[in-house]
């Protein structure tokens, strides 16, 4: 103990599935830590009907080392996320701190952690992807594996593109930021969709080092991989970035029947050349391109002056024709099809744009 105490009490939440082995060490370093920095706190072991019988050695601990812990054993429902939910309806404290229990997270860094949201924050999120942070010992593919799961969560949903790691394990948030968020994850990156439908203003991010495995197995697996895919999917529907992509690409198809229509009327009606006929048409379809995405596709994101925003869609269009003839070319180099070569360019350009104009043009 360190003299100070808290007023709040914290709940420390511990999805487990088989990791027996692991408890011990972590009930007394938990409590150590938590003891020590003068914290109210219970352990909420969620455990999922583990063969090993997790949950029966968690309540046995508690029985005869004292430790304040409360566990649930799940019969009929599996799920790293759902586990966590169901700790968060079982949970007494004020602050809920959630991680794994196979001493990969630092139960060490829980006080610093609440004591982040004591300072202010709503979550405060051990991270490590911001200076100090890291991780041990990881081959290539799990760290790119890592870091290509963050940068598609990041552009696929705009609201978490300012925090570095959205898919960490190791977190703690206020009781209040949950509450009444309609939480129903698939997969187990609860923080994610914490960040996008929970109540919140302020999130930190604190570093901390990915440690080794103690005992048991690793959860990433192909199925787990898919199923962040379809979690983003579902963020994205919910937050409308899915509704407003399919828009951008309605308005990109209308831009393309306006380009043609008036490079066939410039040609054939008004006698122009060719080749400067496409300038004026070509303008036209940017035009309308820019006026039905800024009264419809990005209506609600509109901050930045009409001026501003036009000329921020004029550099995505030309972005987005040099990204296509930096593909179009070497793919037509390397002996492919030069109208397959075309079509990636293509979408290649569309996603640029895309982004482009959602976090630059109305960002």
């Amino acid at each position: 103990m360190n003299g100070k105490t808290h007023k709040i009490k914290v709940s420390v939440i511990i999805p487990t599935y088989n990791e027996r082995d692991n408890l011990e060490e972590l009930f007394e370093r938990i409590s150590d830590s938590l003891g020590r920095a003068g914290y109210d706190f219970e352990i909420v072991v969620v455990d999922d009907d583990s063969p090993d019988k997790t949950w029966e050695y968690a309540e046995a601990l508690g029985k005869t080392k004292g430790y304040p812990v409360k566990v649930i054993r799940r019969i009929n429902e599996k799920g790293l996320s759902s586990a966590v939910i169901r700790g968060f309806k079982e949970a007494s404290g004020d602050v809920f701190v959630v991680m794994d229990a196979d001493l990969q997270h630092p139960p060490e860094k829980i006080p610093e952690l609440v004591g982040a949201i004591e300072e202010g924050a709503d979550i405060a999120i051990a991270s490590r992807y911001v200076p100090g942070g890291g991780v041990k010992n990881w081959y290539w593919y799990r760290k790119l594996i890592s870091k290509g799961a963050i940068m598609i969560g990041r552009i696929a949903l705009p609201k978490i593109r300012s925090v570095k790691d959205p898919v960490s394990g190791f977190f703690a948030l206020k009781r209040e930021v949950v509450e009444n968020a309609e939480l129903n994850p698939i997969g187990f990156k609860i923080l994610m969709e914490i960040l996008i439908k929970g109540t919140y203003k302020r999130v930190v991010e604190v570093p901390f080092t990915f440690g080794l495995r103690k005992a048991g197995e690793s959860k990433l697996s192909g199925k787990t991989m898919i199923n962040y895919l379809k979690h983003v999917y579902r963020l994205m529907k919910w937050e409308g970035e899915l509704d407003r992509l399919i828009k951008f690409s309605i308005v990109g198809t209308s831009g393309i029947f306006v380009n043609e229509g008036f490079l066939w009327f410039f040609v054939s009606e008004l006698g122009m050349d060719k080749y400067v006929a496409n300038v004026p048409a070509t303008e036209l379809a940017i035009l309308n391109n820019f006026l039905w995405n800024d009264l419809w596709t990005f209506r609600d994101l509109r901050k930045r002056s009409l001026w501003r925003r036009l000329l921020s869609f004029h550099v995505a269009a030309l972005t987005g024709a040099i990204v296509q003839w930096i593909i179009y070319a070497p793919l037509v180099y390397l002996g492919i099809n030069y109208l397959l070569a075309n079509l990636v360019g293509i979408g290649a350009s569309f996603i640029v744009r895309f982004l482009f104009n959602r976090n630059v043009t109305w960002g």
